[in-house]
């Protein structure tokens, strides 16, 4: 089944938009105050905004006012939205997992949304039956709008980084973004950070740099269209969600409306994605993502990357070595490695991961399990007993592979690996690893006509450890010249 933010992300590439369209039927604004009057509002702002909307957002409260006429109202509503367009019920569910089982039955089930917001204030388990399905999804309060906000939500709390390090001070928001990343396993949960607070929400695309966020509070509240695509936008120009209702609702001719909030929006993302793509230098503050910090901290920690000289497999001599066997001695640092690959492997197409053996193996099998990808490896060497297979695991030909490994470097084992899945009928695109050594691999693949895609490159890790003083200034020099000399 496609994952929400995977139908969501066709959608906004359909249509260019980054627009969610508010269905908010306030009684001032209603042709007369009555629950025909609320259907005829929504359904005249649907018909003039379907073009341009990303998603629609109706608001369960204005319809529940009703009572029973309105929700049956809100059914017929979303019942008029076009299938292709996702519907976000803003309805802010938060109970006991029970509870919540039930809200999540009425939203999906009876009244069709595709996604709620929800109050992240009871924990995982009240969050989780709204996750269960992949097709639906949830947006989790983490930052919002209203002026009472900061009674909760900047108050400080302290995080606990596991075995791998000791403790840090954040701000409850800033927590309850890290858990929804956590949590975000079947790529259906996002954030809701209100527009009014432009400075959280630059904070929290850094602390989750690939969740998509629901921004409302343009407009009417005072949240302004230019700080919010600047601080909310992701690297790939998507990656955020901007409601606008009254601004729509109360225009004139709410299809122009519409159609100029999507050109400004995306006049924005024409200006703000090209700073955004820029690598960080050596010279400036690398600004790697927290949940990248944590593994780059961890690794180093757990000897996964050791320093001094070394021979590696293509003969090349490095000042630097990474070995990955390390990680089956550290199960949570394993699982935040398999954590760092879903990202990139939620936008890509496939049928089954294939790991390498040796050191993927189990990285392979922590991304199958978090994923819930299902996983098959080629051999080292072919059964000489048995089947005598040469790939591990249930496949058909003319299913596509993605392949997993921890490292790239000259990109010769990955065409070893390669050939034995295409002789066995398999389909191969893409290669996955953690770490881009930058030693040729990218190129030498994409020469074949396959892609390599990395969760970090070699030269970042380097440019952290440098700036927070992990590892010696000479040694991570020598690993630099090594690098630009076998580019």
């Amino acid at each position: 089944m496609m994952s929400f933010f995977s139908r969501l992300t066709e959608r906004v590439q359909e249509v260019n938009s980054l627009l969610c369209v508010g269905l908010d039927p306030h009684p001032d604004e209603l042709p007369e105050a009555t629950i025909e009057g609320v259907f005829t509002f929504c359904l005249r702002i649907i018909e003039a905004t379907q073009e341009f909307a990303a998603a629609f957002k109706p608001n369960i409260a204005f319809f529940e006012a009703f009572g029973a006429a309105g929700i049956n109202t809100l059914q017929n509503v979303i019942a008029e939205i076009p299938a292709s367009i996702p519907v976000i019920l803003d309805a802010k569910r938060g109970d006991i997992a029970s509870t919540a089982q039930a809200y999540a039955q009425a939203a999906f089930r009876q009244l069709r949304a595709q996604a709620i917001t929800v109050n992240p204030y009871l924990g995982r388990d009240a969050i989780q039956p709204f996750l269960a399905d992949a097709g639906h999804g949830a947006f989790l309060l983490c930052k919002t709008s209203n002026p009472g906000a900061a009674d909760l939500q900047d108050l400080w709390v302290v995080d606990d980084l596991g075995e791998n390090g000791g403790k840090r001070n954040l701000q409850i928001y800033e927590k309850v973004a890290l858990l929804a990343q956590e949590w975000n396993i079947n790529d259906n949960l996002g954030l809701v950070v209100g527009a009014t607070q432009p400075e959280a929400l630059k904070r929290v695309r850094q602390l989750t740099p690939d969740l998509w966020i629901l921004a409302p509070g343009v407009g009417a509240q005072g949240g302004e269209l230019e700080n919010v695509v600047g601080a909310g936008i992701r690297r790939d120009g998507m990656g955020l969600l901007i409601p606008v209702s009254r601004g729509i609702s109360k225009a004139t001719n709410p299809y122009r409306a519409a159609e100029g909030i999507r050109q400004t929006i995306n006049e924005l993302r024409e200006t703000v994605q090209p700073r955004a793509s820029q690598p960080a230098s050596a010279t400036s503050e690398l600004q790697i993502p927290t949940a990248l910090a944590r593994l780059a901290d961890g690794l180093l920690k757990a000897g996964c990357i050791k320093f001094g000289q070394f021979t590696l497999k293509s003969g090349m001599v490095s000042p630097i070595y990474i070995d990955m066997r390390q990680l089956v001695s550290f199960p949570r640092l394993l699982e935040e490695v398999a954590r760092a690959y879903l990202p990139i492997l939620r936008n890509l197409t496939f049928d089954r991961l294939a790991g390498l053996p040796y050191a993927a193996l189990p990285i392979a099998t922590a991304i199958s399990i978090q994923g819930g990808w299902p996983m098959i490896y080629p051999r080292k060497e072919a059964k000489s007993y048995g089947t005598q297979a040469e790939i591990e695991g249930l496949y058909h030909a003319g299913e596509r592979a993605v392949i997993i490994d921890d490292l790239a470097t000259t990109g010769s084992s990955k065409f070893e690996s390669i050939e034995k899945l295409t002789s066995n009928g398999l389909k191969v695109r893409h290669i996955v690893v953690l770490i881009d050594r930058q030693s040729g691999a990218a190129e030498a693949l994409s020469h074949a006509g396959y892609r390599l895609h990395s969760v970090i490159a070699l030269t970042e890790l380097l440019d952290y450890y440098e700036q927070h003083h992990q590892v010696p200034a000479e040694q991570i020099e020598l690993a630099r010249q090594f690098i630009s000399t076998n580019q």
